[in-house]
């Protein structure tokens, strides 16, 4: 019925009393059987498929299916691929394609594989854009701090969106906030970015680690205070030291000199004592 390896449900291909061209393709004399073909009365696209998709050009094409596993794209009929639910985003992780696309949608993909003999093709979608971890690596690097919101939540921890669409992953105990409850979906964090694989693209966050940091810096802080303010009250004191002993000495010194001062009137008095008169004879 068709060139595509896809099932078809004959049902939905044919309809009763619906005139058909076919090609004779067997004939059983003895059981009376002959075997006909529809797809044969046109030449096959697999024979070509090097020239008309080439590996690594672009073309549109419809949703046929979902798997679990991925989407199968028709490009024209009889020629089909899938594209892997891994090559669907470079930066958010799905957990089912129904998430990105619908049967029915258009798809822009770019030929990865083409396996002829098994009339196969790989298909992607991520790959229309350059790779953006390379630059990420530098955006996200290990200790930075960001914003973040709450995505999705299990047992297990909580998907988080980053700046740029990016999605990380912050293991359960690390989403505890403050006054000790979890964070909720769509709630927003700061977060610091604990692990950074660019292999697996993967980024592991952190807002219990943000929050220790806060709290380290904030002691921090508060010894650097108390240590100025010993500092100030230090230089204090001794410029109070030095004020009082500067006066100390000058009260010294005006004490000397009246001191000197009062001797040297007692001298100039002892000097001028009158005599006694001669008595007369």
């Amino acid at each position: 019925m068709s060139w595509s390896n896809q099932p078809i449900n004959a049902r939905e291909f044919f309809k009763l009393g619906q005139e058909y061209e076919a090609k004779v393709v067997t004939i059983d004399r003895e059981d009376r059987k002959m075997s006909l073909s529809v797809k044969q009365l046109s030449k096959d696209p697999w024979s070509e498929i090097e020239v008309r998709f080439p590996e690594g050009s672009r073309h549109s094409g419809e949703v046929k299916n979902l798997t679990p596993y991925g989407v199968f794209v028709e490009l024209e009929e009889g020629i089909g691929g899938m594209i892997h639910i891994s090559d669907l985003s470079w930066t958010k992780r799905f957990s089912h394609p129904s998430e990105f696309t619908k049967v029915g949608e258009t798809i822009d993909i770019v030929i990865l594989e083409i396996d002829k003999d098994n009339r196969k093709l790989s298909l992607g979608h991520k790959q229309l854009e350059e790779n953006p971890w390379d630059t990420f690596e530098n955006v996200f690097p290990v200790g930075s701090y960001h914003a973040a919101t709450i995505v999705r939540r299990d047992d297990r921890g909580a998907i988080v969106q980053l700046p740029y669409g990016l999605e990380a992953f912050a293991p359960i105990k690390h989403i505890r906030k403050e006054d000790g409850q979890l964070a909720e979906v769509e709630e927003e964090l700061t977060v610091k970015v604990i692990e950074f694989n660019r292999d697996d693209k993967r980024i592991l966050v952190s807002h219990l680690r943000y929050r220790e940091d806060v709290e380290r810096e904030a002691e921090i802080e508060v010894r650097k205070e108390k240590q100025e303010e010993r500092s100030r009250t230090t230089r204090a004191v001794k410029k109070t030291q030095s004020s009082v002993e500067k006066s100390t000495l000058g009260d010294l010194a005006a004490f000397s000199d009246l001191k000197e001062q009062l001797q040297g009137q007692d001298e100039d008095n002892q000097g001028d004592e009158p005599t006694e008169p001669e008595e007369k004879e």
